[in-house]
């Protein structure tokens, strides 16, 4: 039995943007790659993130926010940082990655501070974060057939 390939999604609170994109390669690709979403610190859930992600018929209701403490000293093949460090200094870095890459991806709540619309700011992050996870399953991925396996792609 091969071993799956490790993901870890990275930002700042875990409350949103990262369980948005676990959620959408979990449903992309079942239990082909062992994935895992983690923050500096944990936050709560963000609740328009449940409801935005709802809409593309995905429940993330029963996520927990993590910290990334518990996973340092793992090893991970891919990880991928969703937050600007520029502008969210609290943003983690992760060593010991074989594969890492960097979804610049908005924060919704600085967004939101900023006067855009909340649940406004998660649909446009969760539209974003969703086309990034298709590239990176097209890069990263080959299954036999992802046809029909969600109707979100």
């Amino acid at each position: 039995m091969a071993i799956k390939p490790k993901v870890l999604f990275l930002c700042t609170e875990n409350s949103c943007r990262t369980q948005m994109a676990e959620a959408f390669l979990r449903d992309l690709t079942g239990d082909e790659f062992e994935i895992v979403s983690a923050g500096s610190e944990a936050g709560r859930l963000d609740p328009e993130a449940v409801a935005a992600m709802r809409e593309v018929g995905i429940d993330i209701e029963e996520a927990q926010a993590k910290s990334v403490n518990p996973y340092l000293g793992m090893r991970f093949q891919y990880v991928i940082t969703m937050c600007d460090r520029e502008k969210e200094r609290s943003c983690p870095i992760f060593p010991g990655a074989l594969w890492r890459q960097s979804w610049t991806i908005e924060n919704p709540a600085l967004l939101t501070a900023a006067g855009l619309d909340h649940g406004f700011a998660v649909r446009r992050a969760r539209d974003e974060i969703r086309r990034h996870v298709v590239e990176f399953v097209d890069h990263h991925h080959h299954p036999k057939s992802l046809k029909g396996k969600s109707a979100w792609k």
